[in-house]
This record gives C-alpha cells, structure tokens and sequence, in this order.
C-alpha cells in the first residue's frame, strides 16, 4: 500500500473518531432532546462517515476487490439521520405545544411561542384539522 495511501486512511479514521467522539459526549451531556439531536445527527453522522471512506480507500489500496457495500451505507446514512432528527423534533415540538410532554431543561414550561407569521407552527396544521372532522 502507498504511504499516500495510508495518510489518508488514517487521517480519515482520527477525524472520523473525533467526530464520533464530540457526537456522543454531546448526545450524553447536553441537557434536552431538542439539543441532544445534535449530536447523532451531525457529528457522529460525520464520523461514521468518515470511517466508511477510509474503509472504501483501505481495500482497493491493500489490494482487495473494489466494493460499493461502504458507498451505500455512507449514503443511507447520510439520508436518514436529517429525516429521522426532523421527526423526532417535530414530535417532541407536538407533545410540547399540546402540554402532553413539559420539559422544563427546554425552556418551553408554558407551551410553544407564538409562530412568527398568521399561522399555526408547522406540526400543528394535520393535528387541528383531524380535530375539525
């Protein structure tokens, strides 16, 4: 394997384990789920990520076979940690404003704030209708 080679990989592995890292000390120690969200969906995403490159580099440069198995995980991955993250907000903002789920580390004790336009917060349009009927 080529030194260039190498650098790269292992270069790839630390900035991959440092991303991995931040994202689970965030997800253990930041104080509320809407803050806690950060950390697996951005950092540790990054570092997982940045794991499968150095995993793509390392076999065809040691001479294996050329796979795509870590392209596809890298690119599901990186498709579903935003979608699941905006569900699980979105959720979380439902319970909130309907005062089935207080949490007082969110500071939102009384419910959502007032949305900055004429209209309801977005998670709350199905839930009014479905109401109506």
């Amino acid at each position: 394997m080529s030194p260039i080679a190498e650098i790269l990989i292992a270069v790839l592995l630390v900035i991959g384990g440092i991303f991995i890292l931040v994202g689970s000390w965030g997800l253990a120690r930041l104080p509320s789920l809407m803050t806690r969200l950060h950390g697996p969906t951005k950092a540790t995403t990054l570092g997982v990520g940045g794991c499968l490159i150095a995993s793509m580099i390392y076999f065809p440069a040691s001479g294996g076979a050329l796979s795509a198995h870590e392209l596809l995980i890298t690119i599901f991955l990186f498709l579903t940690a935003p979608i699941s993250a905006n569900m699980i907000a979105k959720a979380h903002l439902h319970r909130q404003g309907h005062g089935i789920d207080p949490n007082p580390s969110d500071d939102i004790i009384e419910g959502l704030p007032t949305p900055p336009s004429s209209s309801d917060w977005a998670t709350f349009r199905g839930a009014e209708s479905s109401r109506d009927d």
